[in-house]
């Protein structure tokens, strides 16, 4: 794959993403359904990428997973962490919130990619961070009047399970990348389904909450695959920067009218939007060298 290439499967998966908010913004009585939203979300995540692993691996798709190690249980339960932080915050508190969250990956995974892995990152890569950390002050100054504490406690904590997923990919060459993406689907519908037995709760729903629930599993999971599949292209916070376009295809999608939820956001909120694409851009286009690539296995 080109460095062209890898930059296209990444932006598309953050595109995918970018329509969560919105379907999770179409659920009947969301606040009630958390855990059922994410037990079916979760079947749909494993069931995805067991179907791609069988289509392509066939008799060594059973190896796949044996062959999981440390760094990719923690990368996991990392993206488990993400799942589940994500559908609290954002029924806790404005998606524009939630998403604004979400673009603190790149900060979380820099941190922990200079620390764990060592990485240098490009003049171009910290001047274009720098940015999108104006961007990102500018939208949360308003948006952390607008919503409530333990919405944007949960927000950061999912950013800080996606950022740790992104690093596990790079921890070790060798971990099967996608066979890590279905055991997290695995472990999610899991936890929920335990959670849901000691509180014993049914894990019925309203049939619409389950059709968008699978709609919003097959957007994770292909995009999953996608950025995988994109990961060892880029250093984390690289990777992370570019996959920012969730954060403003997200919000872009909750305001437009079209979609008939129309969550209006303010002047700050648009300004820092395009401050963060504008950082994206930047960053994309100084990107001219081409990394060695870590293969999916």
């Amino acid at each position: 794959m080109t460095h062209s290439r890898a930059l296209f499967v990444v932006l598309t998966a953050g595109v995918l993403w970018s329509f969560g908010a919105l379907t999770i913004r179409y659920m009947v009585d969301p606040e009630d359904y958390r855990w059922q939203y994410l037990f079916f979300r979760g079947l749909t995540v494993a069931a995805i990428l067991c179907i791609y692993l069988m289509a392509r691996d066939r008799h060594r798709f059973v190896e796949n997973f044996r062959k999981i190690g440390a760094s990719g249980i923690v990368g996991a339960l990392g993206l488990v962490g993400a799942f589940i932080f994500f559908i609290w915050s954002i029924t806790l508190t404005t998606a524009a919130n939630t998403l604004f969250l979400f673009s603190t990956i790149p900060f979380i995974a820099a941190f922990l990619g200079i620390v764990l892995l060592k990485e240098t990152l490009r003049p171009i890569t910290w001047v274009s961070m720098g940015i999108a950390f104006v961007g990102i002050g500018v939208m949360v100054v308003e948006g952390l009047e607008a919503g409530s504490l333990l919405g944007i406690v949960t927000g950061f904590a999912s950013a800080c399970g996606f950022a740790t997923f992104s690093i596990s990919l790079r921890m070790r060459k060798e971990t099967p990348q996608f066979a890590t993406v279905a055991l997290a689907g695995i472990l999610c519908a899991v936890i929920t389904a335990g959670i849901m037995l000691i509180q014993n709760d049914a894990i019925a729903m309203p049939l619409r909450n389950i059709l968008l629930s699978m709609v919003h599993g097959s957007l994770v999971g292909v995009g999953l695959i996608l950025f995988s599949l994109g990961a060892g292209y880029f250093p984390a916070a690289e990777l992370n920067l570019l996959s920012l376009f969730e954060v403003v295809g997200g919000v872009i999608w909750v305001y437009l009218p079209i979609f008939g939820i129309h969550e209006v956001p303010s002047l700050l909120t648009v300004i820092g939007g395009c401050i963060v694409s504008g950082a994206i851009v930047l960053n994309s286009l100084g990107a001219r060298h081409e990394p060695v690539p870590i293969k999916p296995v």
